[in-house]
């Protein structure tokens, strides 16, 4: 009888799905295909990527990078020099009267001097400022991918994924950040920076209003820290409490598929709270 509801469950998934599929998503761009011996590390942008920074940089720097979100307003993006970069929230692309935002395309514009790729959703229409910033940077080039969330039976959900078509839910930028390291064919994917410990900041204040502190291995700009403050005032405890049950679950998913891709996906992030990959320990090398 469980099989059976599952069957219906996943069946009623995948017909959602194509229908969102048929909806949304869009042709994208093949991203960069990895040679054989590469492999990709990707910088979430936690607290404890500092001491990855301070302890491991030659690790880092041997390896391919991507980096995140705001990481390009910081010192250590043009010492790392990412190859690849991944933005997924609308905000980036709409709010360039907010002075981080602007400053993270003119960095782009202005600082990027080597090769780098900057992952965008297939939604995002290709004009504005963002755009003419984007573009002003011959070493940059944009590739597209598709952001529909994806559910149902597992073959369809690897043919989907597959062609690119959608990826599990979206939640935060490292689920495609990890779905595009699986279509570039790294076999070896390495996660810095993903602490995911939001459950320890998590609070609620005497108005009923959630407060969530979301540190970063950067300082929050102002701007920022009151953005976030405003999306979390008017959403209810279970809802944040839900997307982040969606998160850690989607993780379990991108493991699945990466197994069936080949792809081994190591956590090298101390004390993260994501327990879908392996966790690796770098070791510190002796003064």
């Amino acid at each position: 009888m469980a099989k059976l509801k599952y069957f219906i469950t996943q069946s009623w998934h995948t017909a959602l799905s194509i229908v969102k599929i048929v909806l949304q998503s869009r042709p994208c761009d093949t991203p960069p295909q990895a040679n054989t011996n590469d492999e990709l590390v990707i910088l979430g942008n936690g607290p404890s990527l500092n001491n990855t920074m301070q302890n491991h940089k030659d690790f880092l720097l041997s390896r391919h990078l991507l980096a995140v979100n705001f990481a390009a307003n910081t010192p250590i993006f043009t010492e790392l020099r990412p190859k690849f970069y991944m933005l997924t929230d609308p905000h980036f692309f709409v709010r360039m009267e907010q002075g981080n935002v602007k400053q993270l395309w003119e960095n782009f514009a202005k600082k990027v001097d080597w090769d780098m790729t900057l992952f965008i959703p297939t939604k995002v229409k290709r004009c504005g400022e963002w755009f003419s910033l984007a573009k002003s940077n011959k070493n940059i080039s944009i590739c597209t991918y598709n952001m529909t969330p994806i559910e149902g039976l597992q073959w369809f959900e690897n043919l989907a994924y597959n062609h690119r078509w959608g990826m599990p839910r979206p939640r935060n930028v490292l689920i495609p950040s990890l779905m595009q390291a699986i279509a570039m064919q790294y076999k070896k994917v390495y996660l810095a920076g993903a602490d995911h410990s939001w459950l320890k900041t998590l609070s609620v204040d005497d108005d009923n209003r959630v407060v969530s502190i979301q540190p970063h291995f950067y300082k929050e700009a102002k701007s920022e820290e009151e953005r976030i403050k405003k999306d979390y005032m008017n959403i209810p405890l279970h809802q944040v409490l839900e997307s982040m049950y969606i998160a850690f679950r989607t993780y379990h998913v991108i493991r699945r598929y990466a197994e069936y891709r080949g792809v081994e996906i190591l956590n090298i992030t101390p004390d993260s709270f994501i327990d879908a990959f392996k966790k690796l320990k770098l070791k510190v090398k002796n003064p």
